[in-house]
This record gives structure tokens, C-alpha cells and sequence, in this order.
């Protein structure tokens, strides 16, 4: 069966025409027996190749039993044997484009050929920028060639006048090193010229020396894909499809092609094809032979085993100080054993590590992820949710069952994870680490953005489409109906084949950006495992696998992500130890606090994790949480799965004994009894289709994938008919079965497991409880931790005022760059810091606070002796920081806008010679106490003297206009702020927030 040497996919970013996938598939309906992905300078999309190989093997193999038991038209006669075909082979390889202008297709003949590829590709991709490679023919020499073949590719100019300049003498210089390992590839252009071509490129073979083989160097699967390949071609370049030129394909010949195909083509250079079939023969090596090795973690000659249960003891002992509980001995010995038992003690020492260098400076984390919440994880101090919490059986997570390494995530403060990232470099070096890629793939408005750019379309017409873009991917129809609503003409022919290229399009990959945190580590050299480049950010190294990719393979990724939280936790821990002595971790918060829940069931939760959204807010108090499981269940709740799977109603009317709790058998009771008959996390899923529709470990955990977070191409429905059948068979009732299918696949693209759910109800409940015992803390720590979450710094501080916490301005004798605390007799004030004036950086607020010595005492003085911008000062003016100095804040301006930057001129800055001239004080109006709000917006976008519509009231509520007037004048008597020429006020006449009036009322 003929093999195709030199394939072209899309992960050759807008060039190649066709998924992995889809030439494997082709392949198998041409009758090919492999296919080489070879991308550009790449190895980044045949993993999926792989997996589609795999794939169509299981597919036949499940065929063929079936026909081996029962024949493709009935029972079997005796004797009769089925005939077994097979699936295409993915022979992996990569296209090295040489800045010489020579291009090859490496072909890795063994293990060592993979490594020397990798690394080949890696020095081209560590030495140019992000997406780009260089490669040299000396990186040839350098590197070597052990284990690979290569196919030498010539340019198609060879048949036009002039031949191919200097081409030829380079291609003799790179054969006389590896001609045993070199061959020719005869390509046809399908141009007209190919008998004359073909015959030029095997004269050419013989003055090289070198054999041929055969390859119709495909871009495309099919030739339907000729004119998406015209739009990515012209996306590319940047030209419309119209004005390609010759960069357009002549037409849809540079498909997958069949044998038969290219033997007519070839004439008589068809003996190339045999030479074709034995070259694939010698090439053994597949991706199943990638051995990932975990950094073996070996310290001071200790084993990883002895080493990991030294430390989980002893965190054991840090954790139950007075003694733990049986029971959680035992689940650690249980663990233990487990982990011996599958070698994964190298991966939960690499994770400790990686969280002690964390705590060791001070960067507050937390684990999570399916082996997170476990003893072994609790004693090593990756989390601090206790493993008696919930309902989590370690072998879910952990098992002989699944021939993969445990997942755990670890999240860290979002200002300081850089720290980490630095140090898992400096540790493990960047040849053994490396972060994941992300794919980017055309997605809605993009892909209408840019297929309409070059299709011609003008770009009123694309943002018309794109801003109507729920239209056109919705049902059959809608995008006609929704054309018409916007003008557009749904018959146009070239709107209608864009519409038909962007559909194409969609979830094509464009580029690769990294991973937010998946790092991957190795005990050997990570680039020669794959290929490691340059990311954008400086200091950073990816791979060009993605997370499924890494999953596929089954190599080791801890992710170390960033959580905005953990900053605001972290700086709120320390204020409670500066401000009221009291030192706190995650796991010594006191529990259970029957007042934290009060606040909670009032929806009193703006800035506190996860349940600060209008959705949360909505559900706490029909919830209403009086445990921490409580927490975990809705964290787990209010998502897109859950609530598309219609599983909140259910639960709620449960809760409250509106409707009864019943389970069609003990054996799911038992997994879905803590959540009253609603599977709500990913675990119960994979239990019920083991338990329900007799789904095998492995098929459970190909539905646990299809169900993962954000998966892109995952696909729950094609369970649908193995699932039923399965509840059928088990007794269970249809209508059952049917609606936990439809609440399973709910779960498609943001299902949440149990352990995920515990980590971040921790958080919850630890943010909750510093805000109802020391609201003061959370908001100084909330304003010095954004950009976050979901409410602006005025929000958080109209809510602060609102908890009873005093706000004072910013002041520029009093304040810092952070927002700070100040002791007022037994309670704290929040005074803002200059990272709430706009345009103030930190690098000039701490000149300023390092100058200012015992006060300022004038606008020039701070000009004078912090050293910063006269344009600084006039910011800190707008923001009315000079007030304290007796100063409004158009008086401060005036003088702000009085400095000159540079040197004073001598001449003019004494008076003029008997003159004594100076300048009359500037009588300038007063602000109202509108203007101030204003001013306060535009430069801080908070204001302590009234909130903005207090001065609209009066024409909002015509019956309330004395008590608005009444209120404001209060406003300004006693808010925190100040209007111009008035007494400093203290408080603002702000209304409870919705949700919690709701509540009271």
C-alpha cells in the first residue's frame, strides 16, 4: 500500500488546508497504508494525527470482532476466517525549511531519530523569535543525522529557464554528508509541465547520487479544500483571494492521493512508488514509544518512596497537632501504598516542592485538581482542605485503571507566580521544562473578521456580521433571517461562500500562544522529547503541545496558575498581623462560623470568591449555606453545566423538601446521595456510566475527557447510544436514563469535579470570613490586589463604608502607594493609596513617600524634593491630594501647572530689580459638589463625597426632591471626602446594595 512521505496540515499555520485528523480518515478511505504529518519546521499537530490513528484502529478492531463472531452478513460458517484490515500508520516527521532555501522532510527512523529531530528543531525555534525558525545547513552538520532519513524536496523551478541558481551546488554539499540517508522526492505540480518536470527531477536524483521516491506533497485531505486554501493563503500574505495571483492554487490537485492516482501521473517513473513503500518500512518509530521519566526527586540518596512518606508524616503530625484520626491514617497508608505501587512518588515530590518554594517565600497557594484533595496532598501541605471533606475515593483519581499520571493544579498569588515560573526554570534548567502551548483556533467573530477581509468584503459589511454573530451560528435559518434584519442580502453569492468558508474555517488552529501555567518537567532532556521555542513574554520557553496533546501521550504537567484571590488573601493575612496581631493560614481560619454563613445567606458577598456574581448573589439565599460542603455544592452549582443540565431547580427543591429525594437503585444512591440525586460533579458522572450503563474505567474516562473543562472538540453525545443501552440492560428506566444523559452532557464545556468545587469553596469561605469579622482588612486588601474580579475599587469601597469602615482620601502626606490602614482607637480606617490616582505609578509614588521626611508643605515642594513630573503633581492635585496643606483642588492645580520642568531661570526668580513685583493671588471659583464627584471619577474613578446620582434624585423621584437636596448637604457635613471650601465630610448617602435589600425585606 502506497505511503504518503510529506503531508501538509493546518498547524502549518495558514498554509496547509486540513486537520490531522482528516488525512488520517482520507488515508483510510484511499486504502493508504501511512501517512507522514510533516509541518513546516514543526511536530505540533501529529499527536492528534496519532490519536486519530489510534482511534480508527480501535474502530476496526471492534468491527472486526464483531465480524468474527457474527460475519458482516450473519453468523460465520466454520472454518471461515474475517478478513482484518487495518488502520493507516502515522509516520511522524516534520518539513525543515533551511534559510539556505533547501527543504526536506525529516523522517525519524528510531527513538534516537525523534530525539535528534526534536532538538534540531529546537535550536532553529530557541534562536528566532516567537513562531518563527532558523535553521542552517550547518545546524545539519552539527547536529547530526543519527536514525533519520531524509527526502530532499526540489524546487519546482527546475523545468523553468535558468534552472534552479543556486540550488544545486548546495544540495551536492549536504549529499556528500548524508547521501546514504538522503533520497529525492519526485512531487508533481499538476500544472501542465509534470512528464517534463518529473523527468528533470530524476535526472537531477542521478547527478545527486541519490535514489527517489514519491510524494504529491499534499496542503489539503480532499480537493473540496481548494478554495479554503486560497483564503488561509490570503490571510497569510495579506492580500485578498482575488489578488493572489500565482500564490492561488491552480486547482484542487494537491490532495491525499490514492496509488492508482500517482501511478497514472508517474508514467514511467512509477518504481519510485515501491522505493516509496520500503523507505516507510524501515521507519518503526511511533509516538507510543515516547516514555515520559518524572524528575526522579532523589534528595541526599534517599528513594522517592521513603522520601514521600517521610514527608507526608511528618505533615501529618503539622496538620493534627493533638493526633490525627484513624481513619485518616489509614486513608494515608492506603495512599501511600498506592503511589509505590504505580512509581507516581516522583510526580506528588515534584508538586511539594514546587508549593515549599512557594511558602518558603511567603507566596500563598493552593491545590487543587482530581488527586489534590487527597491525605498524601493534605500532609504535604499542597492543600489545605481536609481529605475528611466530601466524598472523594483516591482511586478515582489514582488507579491501575488509567495509565495516566494524577492531576493536580496548584494556584498562586496572580502578582507573584512569575517567582515560581523562574524558579522551576532555574531548578530543573530550561532543557528539562518547559510550558505547554495553547492552540488558538478561528472562532466567530475572527474567523468573519478575516475570511471576509479576504473575500473582499468591505469592512462595514464584517462588522455588521460579526456584531450579529449568535444569528449565524444558531439554528437553520437564522442566518438568513438575521442577514435580512441587518441589510444584507443572504442570496449574494460572495456572502453566501463566505459564509460557507467561515463555517470551514472554524476551529481551524491560527497560532500558538503558551499555556496559562502546564509545565512540564523531565528527568532526561526535554527537547528531545519535543521541540521547545521561545514564547512572547521574555523569559519564557513552551512546547508546541497543547494539554491534550500532553494528555494523550500521558506525560506529566503540574499547572502552576494564577489566582487573584490568593493575592488579596495573602496581603490580608498580613494586615491582620500588623493591625490586630493575629496570624492566620487557609487551614487555621477558624471553621464553621455561624456568622460568616449569616452573610453569606444574605448575599452579602461583593469581592468575595466565586459567589460575587448577580448569579450567586440570586442563589445564596435560596441555598442558603450553613456547612462547608454546603460551599462546595455551590461553587459546583452555579456554572454553565449545571444549570443548562437543569440540575438547579432540582436541587434546590429538594433542599428545601418541595419534592422527594429518590434513587432508582442503592448502588447510585450511594453516589449521588450528598447531592440529593443530582450528579453535580464530573466523579458522579464517570460513577453513574460505570455503575448505571456498565461503562469499562477506560470508557468512563474517555467520557471524564469529553466532559473536561473548556474542551474544544470534545464530544459527549457520541455516548448517547452506548449509554442507554447500557441503563436499558441494568434495569434502569428510559426516561431515567434519558434525563441523567441530558444532565451529563450538561457537563460538556464546564463540568466541575468535587475536588476542584472543595479547593475553591475554601477560598470561599476564607474570604468570607475576613470580610464579616474584619471588613476594614478585606477592602485595604481587595483595593491593593486588582485588577480582579468582578466590582470596580468604587464599588469595593462603597461597600467597605457600608460595613461600617471609615475611608479617608488620599493624602500626600499620609498616603503610600498601596491603600493602608490606620488605628482610630479600637477600629481601623482605610486610607487610599496613589495607586488609585490615574497615572501615578508605583516607581514615583515610593519617591514621593521616601522624600517627603516630616510633610510637604506646598504643591512646589513636592516638586522640589520627590524629583518627579510637574505632570505627577498635576495628577495628584486632580485627585485632591493636597487638601491636607489648606489647598482646594483648583488652587492646587493652578499651582501644579505653574512648574516649569528643567532648571529655573535666575533671571525671573528673585523679584525684577526695585520692582518687588508679585504675582496676585489667581480668585478662582469654587467647584460645586457635582463638579467634585466628577473630578474624583475622571481621576480616581471613586468618589468619597456622594455617589452620582444623588445629584439626578431629585429628577429621578420629583417627590423626594427635599430629602435628596437634605441628603447631600449631609453628604458633605459628614462623608470622607470634601467638597471645595467646605468642612470635611465623612460619609456618603450611599442605598443598600439590591440583593441584600432583598434579603432583609
Amino acid at each position: 500500500m502506497f505511503v504518503e512521505l510529506s503531508a501538509t496540515s493546518n498547524f502549518t499555520f495558514l498554509t496547509g488546508a486540513s486537520h490531522p485528523e482528516e488525512y488520517m480518515t482520507r488515508a483510510e478511505e484511499l486504502g493508504l497504508g501511512a501517512v507522514a504529518i510533516a509541518d513546516e519546521n514543526s511536530v505540533a499537530g501529529i499527536v492528534r494525527a496519532h490519536q486519530k490513528a489510534r482511534d480508527l484502529a480501535r474502530a476496526i478492531r471492534e468491527r472486526a470482532d464483531w465480524d468474527r463472531t457474527h460475519g458482516p452478513m450473519g453468523p460465520l460458517k466454520p472454518g471461515h476466517v474475517a478478513p482484518q484490515p487495518k488502520a493507516p500508520r502515522l509516520i511522524p516527521a516534520a518539513r525543515l525549511v533551511l534559510s539556505e532555501g533547501l527543504e526536506m522532510t525529516a523522517l525519524p527512523e528510531t527513538r534516537i531519530g525523534w530525539a535528534r529531530l526534536c532538538r534540531l528543531i529546537s535550536r532553529g525555534r530557541l534562536r528566532a523569535p516567537k513562531g518563527q525558525c532558523l535553521l542552517t545547513m550547518d545546524d545539519l552538520f552539527d547536529n547530526g543525522l543519527e536514525a533519520l532519513r531524509l527526502v530532499l524536496h526540489p524546487p519546482q523551478a527546475l523545468t523553468d529557464p535558468g534552472g534552479a541558481g543556486d540550488w544545486l551546488p548546495r544540495a551536492q554539499r549536504l549529499t556528500r554528508r548524508f547521501a546514504p540517508k538522503m533520497v529525492l522526492a519526485l512531487a508533481p505540480a499538476y500544472d501542465g509541465q509534470d512528464e517534463a518536470r518529473l523527468t528533470t527531477q530524476a535526472l537531477l536524483a542521478e547527478r545527486l547520487s541519490l535514489a527517489t521516491v514519491v510524494s504529491a506533497r499534499p496542503v489539503m485531505h480532499h480537493g473540496r479544500r481548494r478554495k479554503l486554501a486560497d483564503v488561509v493563503t490570503a490571510i497569510r500574505t495579506g492580500r485578498r483571494v482575488d489578488a493572489l495571483g500565482r500564490d492561488a492554487l491552480a486547482n484542487g490537485e494537491r490532495r491525499l492521493r490514492s496509488e492508482s492516482d500517482l501511478r497514472r501521473i508517474l508514467g514511467p517513473h512509477a518504481d519510485a512508488l515501491d522505493r516509496t513503500v520500503q523507505l516507510a518500512q524501515g521507519l518503526t518509530f511511533s509516538l507510543d514509544e515516547l516514555r515520559y521519566e518524572y524528575p526522579s526527586e532523589i534528595s541526599a540518596g534517599e528513594t522517592p518512596s521513603a522520601r514521600l512518606a517521610r514527608l507526608a508524616h511528618a505533615g501529618l503530625a503539622w496538620r493534627y497537632p493533638h493526633g490525627a484520626p484513624d481513619r485518616v491514617r489509614q486513608m494515608l497508608e492506603h495512599e501511600l501504598r498506592l503511589i509505590a505501587k504505580l512509581k507516581y512518588e516522583p510526580y506528588f515530590l515534584t508538586v511539594h516542592d514546587v508549593v515549599a518554594f512557594a511558602r518558603s517565600h511567603s507566596i500563598l497557594c493552593q491545590g487543587r485538581g482530581s488527586a489534590a484533595n487527597s491525605v498524601v496532598c493534605y500532609a504535604l501541605g499542597v492543600t489545605s482542605v481536609s481529605p475528611e471533606v466530601g466524598t472523594m475515593v483516591f482511586e478515582r483519581f489514582v488507579s491501575e485503571a488509567r495509565d495516566e499520571p494524577p492531576d493536580i493544579d496548584v494556584d498562586f498569588e496572580h502578582e507573584r507566580r512569575e517567582e515560581v515560573i523562574q524558579h522551576i526554570y532555574q531548578r530543573y534548567g530550561r532543557h528539562r521544562a518547559g510550558l505547554c502551548a495553547t492552540v488558538i483556533h478561528y472562532r466567530g467573530k475572527r474567523a468573519i473578521r478575516e475570511v471576509g477581509r479576504a473575500m473582499g468584503l468591505t469592512e462595514d459589511t464584517i462588522g455588521a456580521l460579526s456584531s450579529q454573530l449568535w444569528g449565524f451560528f444558531a439554528a437553520d435559518g437564522m442566518a438568513d433571517q438575521r442577514m435580512r434584519e441587518i441589510g444584507l442580502d443572504p442570496g449574494d453569492p460572495r456572502l453566501m461562500q463566505t459564509m460557507a468558508l467561515v463555517h470551514e474555517i472554524e476551529g481551524f488552529p491560527r497560532h500558538l500562544s503558551q499555556h496559562v501555567g502546564g509545565f512540564i518537567m523531565t528527568e532526561g532532556r526535554l527537547d528531545e522529547l519535543v521541540p521547545i521555542e521561545n514564547a512572547t513574554m521574555e523569559d519564557r520557553t513552551v512546547i508546541c503541545w497543547d494539554k491534550d496533546d500532553i494528555d494523550t501521550l500521558g506525560i506529566l504537567k503540574v499547572d502552576v496558575l494564577a489566582l487573584g484571590m490568593l493575592t488579596c488573601i495573602r496581603k490580608a493575612f498580613d494586615l491582620l498581623v500588623r493591625h490586630e496581631n493575629t496570624d492566620l493560614t487557609l487551614a487555621t481560619i477558624p471553621p464553621e462560623d455561624p456568622r460568616v454563613y449569616d452573610m453569606l445567606c444574605k448575599a452579602d458577598t461583593i469581592g468575595v470568591f466565586q459567589v460575587e456574581s448577580r448569579a450567586q448573589m440570586n442563589f445564596l439565599p435560596r441555598m442558603r449555606p450553613r456547612c462547608f460542603y454546603d460551599l462546595v455544592i455551590e461553587v459546583a452549582i452555579i456554572r454553565p453545566g449545571p444549570i443548562q443540565g437543569d440540575m438547579v431547580h432540582p436541587y434546590i427543591r429538594r433542599r428545601n423538601g418541595e419534592e422527594s429525594v429518590e434513587f432508582p437503585s442503592d448502588e447510585l444512591g450511594k453516589v449521588l446521595g450528598k447531592t440529593l440525586g443530582v450528579p453535580l460533579f464530573q466523579e458522579q458522572a464517570m460513577q453513574i456510566a460505570i455503575i448505571g450503563a456498565g461503562f469499562t474505567p477506560e470508557e468512563a474516562d474517555r467520557l471524564r475527557r469529553s466532559l473536561a473543562t473548556f474542551k474544544k472538540h470534545g464530544n459527549v453525545s457520541e455516548f448517547r447510544t452506548r449509554f442507554m443501552r447500557g441503563m436499558k440492560r441494568n434495569g434502569y428506566d428510559e426516561d431515567f436514563a434519558d434525563r441523567c444523559f441530558s444532565q451529563i452532557e450538561g457537563f460538556g464545556s464546564y463540568g466541575f469535579p468535587e475536588s476542584h468545587a472543595a479547593s475553591f469553596a475554601l477560598l470561599v469561605y476564607a474570604s468570607s470570613w475576613i470580610k464579616r469579622h474584619h471588613p476594614a482588612v478585606f477592602a485595604c486588601a481587595l483595593l491593593n490586589s486588582q485588577p480582579m474580579g468582578f466590582y470596580a475599587p468604587a464599588q469595593i469601597v462603597r461597600d467597605a463604608r457600608e460595613h461600617g469602615v471609615e475611608v479617608r482620601p488620599v493624602d500626600i502626606n499620609a498616603s503610600h502607594w498601596d491603600n493602608t490602614l490606620e488605628r482610630d482607637g479600637r477600629h481601623l480606617a482605610l486610607r487610599l493609596g496613589f495607586r488609585q490616582v490615574k497615572g501615578v505609578g508605583e516607581a514615583e509614588a515610593e519617591w514621593i513617600t521616601a522624600a517627603r521626611g516630616n510633610g510637604y508643605h506646598s504643591v512646589s515642594d513636592v516638586w522640589r524634593r520627590a524629583g518627579v513630573a510637574p505632570g505627577l503633581v498635576e495628577r495628584l492635585a486632580e485627585a485632591d491630594a493636597f487638601a491636607p496643606l489648606g489647598l482646594n483642588r483648583r488652587a492646587a492645580i493652578w499651582e501644579a501647572k505653574a512648574l516649569r520642568p528643567g532648571a529655573p531661570l535666575p533671571l525671573f526668580e528673585g523679584d525684577m530689580d526695585g520692582e518687588g513685583i508679585v504675582e496676585p493671588a489667581a480668585l478662582l471659583p469654587q467647584m460645586t459638589p457635582g463638579e467634585a464627584v466628577v473630578e474624583d471619577f475622571v481621576s480616581m474613578r471613586l468618589s468619597l463625597r456622594a455617589h452620582p446620582v444623588a445629584f439626578l434624585r431629585d429628577r429621578l423621584t420629583p417627590g423626594h426632591a427635599r430629602w435628596s437636596r437634605d441628603k447631600s448637604l449631609d453628604a458633605n457635613k459628614n462623608s470622607g471626602g470634601r467638597a471645595e471650601g467646605a468642612t470635611p465630610p465623612e460619609r456618603a448617602p450611599y442605598p443598600r446594595s439590591r440583593a441584600s435589600s432583598a434579603t432583609e425585606g
